[in-house]
This record gives C-alpha cells, sequence and structure tokens, in this order.
C-alpha cells in the first residue's frame, strides 16, 4: 500500500526517488510565476521532458509518500478563444514509482490501480476559467475506468520559442475513482503536480 513498507510496518518509507524525479519535484514546489497566455495553436506534449508527480499523506502524521508517473502521450490546444482551448494527455499507471518497489507492485495491484486490466490513466480538459486570477483547467480523470471531474490549476505558463512550459497542481479524491484500499493508512486526497513542456505543431 501507498503507506506500507516492506516489512509491513506502516510507517512511510525514506528511500529516494530517482535524482531527475526530485528534481521536477523541487522546480514544480519552487518555479511559479505568471501565466502567460501562449500562441493559439497545437501543442504536443514532450513526455521525456514533463513530468506527474503525487503526494499522498499518511493518516498517522508520521510524513508523506511521493511518487511518480510518467506520461505516455498527450496535447494541448491553445485556441484563439483561450477559454475554449483543451487537452488530453495518457499517463501509464503502471509506471508509478516511489522508491520503494514492494510499495510500487502494490499501488499497481487490483486493490489499487489494477493496472493490468486498467494500463491508463487519462485527463481531458474541455475548457479553461479564470476564476480569482487563477487560471483553471475543467476537465475529466479517468481511473479504473471511472471518468471523474477534475479541476487543474495552473501555477505557471511561459513560452521558450515553439516551446510551452507549463506547472500545474489538482488535488484528487482517490475514492470516487474506487480506489478505497487502507483507508486507515492513507489520506482520501491526493496532490497531484505536473510539469509540461509542449512543442508547436
Amino acid at each position: 500500500a501507498p503507506g506500507v513498507g516492506a516489512t509491513g510496518d506502516p510507517r512511510p518509507m525514506c528511500r529516494r526517488l530517482p535524482a531527475a524525479t526530485v528534481a521536477v519535484m523541487s522546480e514544480t514546489l519552487t518555479d511559479t510565476g505568471p501565466v502567460t497566455i501562449p500562441p493559439a495553436g497545437d501543442y504536443h506534449i514532450d513526455r521525456r521532458h514533463s513530468a506527474v508527480t503525487f503526494t499522498a499523506r499518511h493518516l498517522f502524521g508520521l510524513g508523506s509518500v511521493h511518487g511518480a508517473f510518467d506520461i505516455r502521450a498527450g496535447h494541448i490546444h491553445v485556441a484563439d478563444d483561450v477559454g475554449a482551448s483543451d487537452a488530453h494527455a495518457v499517463i501509464a499507471a503502471g509506471s508509478v514509482r516511489t522508491g520503494n518497489a514492494t510499495r510500487d507492485a502494490a499501488i499497481r495491484s487490483a486493490g489499487f490501480l489494477g493496472t493490468d486490466a486498467h494500463p491508463d490513466i487519462a485527463f481531458v480538459g474541455n475548457r479553461v476559467e479564470r476564476v480569482g486570477g487563477t487560471w483553471t483547467l475543467r476537465g475529466s480523470l479517468k481511473v479504473r475506468g471511472h471518468a471523474r471531474p477534475v479541476d487543474v490549476r495552473v501555477d505557471s505558463a511561459r513560452t521558450e520559442g515553439r516551446r510551452l512550459v507549463l506547472r500545474a497542481t489538482s488535488r484528487v479524491d482517490r475514492y470516487v475513482f474506487g480506489v478505497t484500499a487502507a483507508k486507515l493508512l492513507v489520506a482520501r486526497h491526493l496532490t497531484i503536480s505536473l510539469v509540461i513542456m509542449a512543442e508547436l505543431a
């Protein structure tokens, strides 16, 4: 389970994630800035330079579990009317890594993500709204065959030539997707952090 170590000890394991993942997570937490509306067009997500990380809080207050997923594919369409912009991304559910092989296997199991039957986690964003000075992408997340509404807050956005760099966060309720195992160990909500780099087609 996300909060269980290899020996069955419910305390979160403190093994380190790969250096590249740690760097992305650190950058996500510290490098925020203004949101610059990029030029209209279609942007293909560069999966090699993008990352999805998560934090799951331990209910006993003993720390948090950090992990990461790989993006399989995705695109962002920036419309002339930015509110009509949309996005699509597919995440490889089986790519989950938390720095503990036993815990990763548990997360892939039928009790959690069930990656054998549901290898993909899919997000579809269908509109952008600005509320209180914050840009939010409204969409739907599909996990274990369950599609539920999810909001993604755009924390920063900038362009570098033809490249678009986005940083965003979301709060996900795992229960609504049928991921209800280890209720006494791991909190119901996860914080998802995104670093997305995309290239204008």
